[in-house]
């Protein structure tokens, strides 16, 4: 059995796909310390890991002070985040023993903490996939666009937050690509190579498992013998940008009073009295079980995140993605890609483009074909079964115990 320091800061995005690695490396007698906020303590502890939380208030706060109008300036947020993960991390396991370090790809500061640690490193990557090569021309194309006094000023602040880690920690950070991808030995993707963009361009170190999906604990009751046998429309936004009463009204527009049975969830934050009047076919919630939603769905409306996009073709259901914010132009591109759905803009959206729309996808033969065969794939890929396969080879190869 070897103890395994797992660290993810991140959001249910990051967070979710690692349920299922965490349950089956403790399956095969993996000790796993799992570092996370507050928030996901009582997910995690249910996989049998030890939970340790990180200030989560003080990692965002720290993150958002380094700028958010450019992606240089996030990855100084990045690097400000260490300030507040790093002490916390190495004060909770002083004196500790650790095998190796599983670290999620965007947040956590993993590879800084592998170097000060000397743990051989997993890399847990839940977006695409970057390479060193298609990470610096994006961020080449990103800064032309910057005005060349800005960019010296974020340049300095970059130059003299490294040099403070290197003092810190005698650990050299060579480039961005290291604090925004924190790439390692062995990284775990939760996607096929033939969904990642370019998949070809990344060597055997990237092992592409597939989606990661386990069984989650229900939050709130929902009766599914409800939606069984009426197959519905479902309709979500994500956990973090879901604060969208219009768009949610424009969903009434297009498909209210119809033959449609629609299931809509509006997360946490916004009320159900702030809707209106809700239409007789529509079942609106703040929360829904929505891997079990979906094993009954012939369409989902949903912001084009990778958790969600990867559970509603896991389950075979076509895609109309509206992306919000983040990575989701680029998921919802490559749904629209390999034909498994269509994309849609927020901006400008009507009542009457939605339902065409919906109308399009439900009927098309070439969308329903591209969704089968890559439902096929992802069932094929195994998931985190492959993942747990995979981490043992890595501990092999570095002679850590089995």
């Amino acid at each position: 059995m070897a103890r395994v320091l797992f660290i993810n800061a991140g959001s249910e995005g990051h967070i979710n796909p690692t349920i299922g690695v965490v349950q089956e490396l403790i399956s095969r007698d993996e000790e796993v310390v799992y570092f996370t906020i507050e928030a996901f303590r009582e997910r995690i502890e249910k996989t049998g890991a030890t939970v340790r939380t990180l200030d989560g208030q003080k990692i965002i706060t720290a993150f958002i002070s380094g700028g958010r109008n450019y992606l240089l300036e996030r990855i100084n947020g990045l690097l400000l985040t260490a300030e507040i993960i790093i002490p916390s991390v190495l004060e909770q396991i002083e004196g500790e023993h650790f095998d190796y370090i599983i670290h999620d790809s965007m947040f956590g500061c993993g590879r800084l903490l592998a170097q000060i640690l000397k743990l051989p490193a997993v890399n847990s990557c839940t977006s695409f996939a970057e390479t060193k090569e298609s990470f610096d021309k994006m961020l080449e194309q990103l800064s032309k666009n910057i005005p060349s006094d800005v960019v010296k000023e974020i340049n300095d602040e970059y130059q003299r937050l490294t040099i403070r880690v290197k003092e810190k920690y005698n650990v050299e950070i060579g480039s961005p690509y290291e604090v925004y991808c924190n790439p390692a030995p062995l990284t775990i993707v939760y996607t096929t190579r033939e969904f990642q963009p370019f998949g070809e361009a990344f060597d055997q170190t990237y092992k592409f498992i597939g989606p990661s999906i386990s069984t989650r604990l229900l939050q709130e009751n929902f009766d599914l013998t409800a939606i069984q046998e009426k197959r519905p429309i479902y309709i979500s936004l994500g956990t973090v940008f879901n604060q969208a009463i219009d768009f949610y009204k424009l969903c009434f527009r297009a498909f209210g009073n119809t033959d449609y049975t629609v299931v809509m969830s509006i997360g946490e934050k916004t009320q159900l009295s702030d809707l209106g009047e809700i239409p007789k076919n529509f079942m609106v919630k703040n929360y829904v079980p929505q891997t079990e939603i979906l094993r009954y769905t012939k369409l989902f409306i949903t912001h084009g995140g990778m958790n969600s996009t990867h559970e509603g073709l896991y389950y075979g259901v076509p895609l109309i993605a509206i992306p919000q914010s983040a990575d989701q132009p680029i998921i919802a591109g490559q749904v629209a890609n390999i034909g498994a759905g269509i994309q849609l803009q927020m901006d400008g959206l009507t009542a009457n483009q939605l339902s065409e729309a919906a109308e399009h996808v439900l009927t098309s033969p070439s969308i329903h074909k591209a969704v089968s065969d890559i439902r096929e794939s992802f069932q094929k890929s195994g998931g985190y079964h492959k993942a747990g396969d995979e981490i043992f080879e890595f501990k092999r190869k570095y002679d850590i115990k089995i």
